[in-house]
């Protein structure tokens, strides 16, 4: 099964769709502080670890393109931006090596968009400079301890990287009007509308295929400052 055809099921089993004008579709909107609330929020983490098992599933059935049978050799994380209780939940980055020739496989995900250290939710949030939100990310940036170079090279990721890969590139012309590159991330959080909780979920499902390196020319390099 393809990449396309994993997304799709995976979304559809949680409620949504893969389609850009459906993950649009919602026209409720929350202010950014509700956004920022679900950095705190155990069941939402639990829903992005849900939505990470079961595309993990998904690479697992597909097995290796030799077909060698896949198994479990996740990555180790070190979580911030989320609550102390459920960091050990969000310890590892889940991902395979095949039986036979060792390669590995490892699945898109909505919960890591880098490296190391932040879930990608933070990494989302913190970045995004709407206009009526600026006190309010930089707030967050200082509780959760992000150092301010770190929260500089997020935002250049976001405005210079992120445009460059294929998802971007195929998607960005469907946003009307356009996401002008300098307000990125903000801009884009403000398309996804709706309920917050929705609207975010829907987000980084969509961001998802740029966490896996295989799928774009510019691998995410977003290392956070100790």
């Amino acid at each position: 099964m393809g990449a396309a055809c994993r997304h799709t099921r995976v979304v559809g089993e949680l409620g949504a769709t893969a389609s850009l004008e459906a993950l649009l579709s919602i026209t409720r909107r929350d202010p950014p502080t509700v956004c920022h609330a679900l950095l705190d929020d155990p069941k939402f983490l639990a829903l992005l670890l849900r939505i990470d098992h079961e595309l993990a599933a998904n690479t697992r059935i597909d097995g290796c393109h030799c077909g060698g049978a896949l198994h479990r050799a996740d990555y180790p994380r070190k979580p911030r931006g989320c609550p102390a209780e459920v960091r050990p939940d969000h310890s590892s980055r889940l991902s395979f090596c095949c039986a036979v020739c060792r390669q590995r496989a490892t699945p898109e995900s909505v919960r890591f968009l880098g490296r190391r250290v932040y879930l990608g939710l933070a990494v989302v949030l913190v970045s995004a400079r709407p206009a009526a939100a600026v006190a309010a990310a930089a707030r967050l940036g200082s509780a959760l301890g992000i150092a301010r170079r770190t929260l500089a090279r997020w935002r250049a990721w976001w405005q210079a990287q992120f445009p460059q890969t294929p998802l971007w590139r195929a998607a960005c012309a469907r946003f009307m009007p356009p996401v002008p590159d300098a307000l990125l991330p903000g801009e884009l959080i403000e398309r996804f509308t709706g309920p917050a909780h929705e609207a975010l979920m829907r987000l980084l499902v969509w961001l998802s295929p740029i966490t896996v390196a295989s799928r774009q020319p510019v691998v995410i390099t977003l290392h956070e400052g100790r």
